[in-house]
């Protein structure tokens, strides 16, 4: 390992949030199909992160009750059950929009149902993420997330009408519109590892650059 990869997950591991580094997507496949027991009720955070490395493919494809609110041809109806159930599933699986180098989980998210599974409700939660994510410090988080991440996740989401300004610009001006991605900042900071609450995010960090 790197030695920043190195103090970074002793960073995490001192904020109480287990992680594990991996050499590539087929590794980071391995590792996160071992932490989701068969018959498991999975959730998903949309991730191009998971797609990348075959995460989805596998649970459509295995013995699990995969939760895919963007499975094709469903209805809007049935895309938000899904996104509700999750928030009690028994593993979710999800990527994030930035790292920090000490180990905070930076996400902003449209909708909220990734956030809001990330932080309570599934019994384990598990976040993939590829060494081009990982940055300085909060700030370099937000402007990751702000001016690259959030127009480049626009553009890949043909559905919006009217497409946010970021979409065509490339750049944050924390518009009003009614398809606004940046609508919930979550930081992760620490969680619980006691006798009555144990961790229940685990990092898997892929020496891959993957997602957006």
């Amino acid at each position: 390992m790197e030695p920043d990869i190195q103090n970074l997950i002793e960073r995490l591991g001192e904020n109480n949030i287990p992680a594990v580094f991996v050499r590539n997507r087929r590794e980071a496949l391995e590792e996160v199909m071992s932490l989701i027991p068969e018959g498991s009720v999975v959730g998903f955070g949309d991730s191009l992160t998971l797609r990348q490395i075959g995460v989805v493919d596998a649970l459509e494809e295995g013995s699990y009750t995969f939760l895919n609110p963007w499975s094709p041809g469903i209805s809007v109806e049935e895309n938000v059950k899904r996104k509700k159930r999750a928030l009690t599933s028994d593993v979710f699986v999800t990527g994030t929009n930035a790292l920090t180098l000490d180990g905070k989980i930076v996400n902003v998210d449209g909708h909220g149902n990734r956030v809001a599974a990330m932080l309570f409700g599934p019994s384990k939660v598990i976040i993939v993420i590829g060494i081009n994510k990982i940055v300085s410090d909060l700030e370099a988080a937000l402007e990751r997330i702000r001016n690259y991440a959030a127009p480049l996740n626009v553009k890949r989401h043909p559905g919006f009408d009217p497409m946010p300004p970021c979409g065509e610009t490339g750049i944050c001006s924390d518009c009003t519109s009614p398809w606004r991605i940046c609508n919930k900042t979550v930081i992760i900071e620490r969680q619980y590892d006691n006798n009555k609450y144990k961790p229940v995010i685990t990092v898997v960090i892929v020496d891959e650059n993957l997602g957006i």
